[in-house]
């Protein structure tokens, strides 16, 4: 196989360095299973293993024997790599001279190599803020309004989100990703501006977030808003009512008004201050809707009113470990296909690595850039919504 990328590499690596000109803050906030040497099929399978909380015991017997110990069972949870990634970027031999006239082949061919990069990594990204904030567990902040008009004092409030649910708090592996608005208020904090009070004047200069509350303060594009369901008059429908904990909440009586309740909306129950998200939802007036984990904070009554919320941009607070993107070359067949070379990039801006191929044809020759995905909320009691 001839090497014909090789004369090329310096414009493809010099394009990776700049590639990510939109914001990307969700993919190199959570677990990347990036590794290049491995490909991957459409609807391969990752699993998961996930131990469950056990029961103390609060007593013993002494004897002259070891106790047996506790069955416990463990559990796993799969994700499947389903999504293809590719960018296809063709060239004639005419198309080749005509350039060469002017601006340059490799000029051009590397920001167009820039411009795949830029557009797979923005996708991803999009597709991991789904995958995100429809597995949050609970939120906080105001629906519709930016938050950090004053204070930052929310990021304490989705912090105590994560402690609560037991998310590892002190290891700096937790970010709050935000869009640019919510950006754009922390900055302009007359506090955080300040030298002496912040500690330093990395924001003031450079514009650059310090990290907060144990934070890693960070933004994205991808983050863009929820429409809730619309609709109403729903009740908890269960004699002995819910405990603590459960998640699968059997409802009746309400209305749709045609997209009922939907996964990502932000629910409410009378006399319970939490903001709990919805995992799956309902379009039937009656039926059972299923909350994130770690579920519900306080006992709910028969017949208790539930409220959706109001439409939100839902600001990012999770552990890295709550989320895992896996990230591979797409299959092969034995003894590969028309493909003349093959080499793998890695993006410095998001972390992810990217194949690509070129394939020679009559007169003509195709670069292409591509990936295969997938992504799973392993755990959504480590994560949290700050509301926007």
């Amino acid at each position: 196989m001839s090497n014909v990328l090789t004369s090329l590499a310096a414009d493809i690596y010099k394009a990776a360095d700049v590639v990510g000109r939109e914001l990307v803050g969700i993919i190199p906030s959570v677990t990347i299973n990036g590794d290049a040497s491995t490909r991957a099929a459409k609807g391969d399978v990752v699993r998961s293993h996930f131990t469950r909380t056990p029961a103390v015991s609060s007593s013993f017997a002494p004897a002259m024997t070891i106790p047996e110990g506790t069955d416990q069972t463990v559990d796993n949870r799969t994700l499947t790599v389903d999504t293809y990634a590719s960018v296809q970027i063709p060239w004639t031999g005419e198309d080749v001279k005509h350039v060469n006239n002017g601006s340059g082949f490799e000029t051009i061919y590397g920001d167009q190599i820039k411009q795949a990069m830029r557009a797979i990594a923005n996708t991803i990204e999009a597709y991991l803020f789904g995958v995100a904030y429809k597995a949050s567990s609970r939120a906080v902040g105001t629906a519709g309004t930016t938050p950090f008009a004053t204070t930052f004092d929310t990021i304490a409030l989705v912090r105590q989100i994560l402690v609560d649910n037991g998310a590892p708090a002190n290891d700096g592996l937790t970010s709050l990703v935000m869009n640019s608005a919510a950006g754009a208020k922390l900055r302009n904090l007359a506090q955080l501006q300040k030298a002496n009070e912040a500690g330093s004047t990395v924001l003031l200069r450079q514009g650059t977030l310090l990290d907060l509350q144990g934070l890693m303060m960070k933004e994205s594009a991808g983050i863009t808003s929820h429409a809730k369901g619309a609709g109403t008059g729903y009740d908890a429908n269960q004699g002995a009512g819910f405990v603590v904990g459960d998640t699968s909440i059997i409802l009746d009586g309400g209305t749709v008004n045609v997209t009922g309740i939907k996964s990502g909306d932000v629910v409410t129950f009378a006399g319970d201050a939490n903001n709990y998200v919805v995992a799956t939802g309902t379009t039937a007036t009656g039926a059972t809707i299923v909350l994130n984990d770690p579920g519900l904070r306080a006992t709910l009554a028969d017949a208790v009113e539930m409220t959706i919320g109001n439409s939100y941009t839902p600001n990012l607070a999770f552990h890295k470990s709550a989320i895992e993107l896996v990230v591979r070359p797409p299959a092969m067949p034995n003894g590969g296909d028309a493909a003349v070379d093959l080499m793998t990039v890695q993006d410095p801006w998001s972390g992810l690595v990217f194949e690509v191929a070129m394939y020679k044809g009559y007169m003509k020759s195709m670069v292409e850039v591509r990936c295969i995905y997938g992504a799973k909320a392993w755990k959504p009691n480590h994560i949290a919504t700050l509301m926007g």
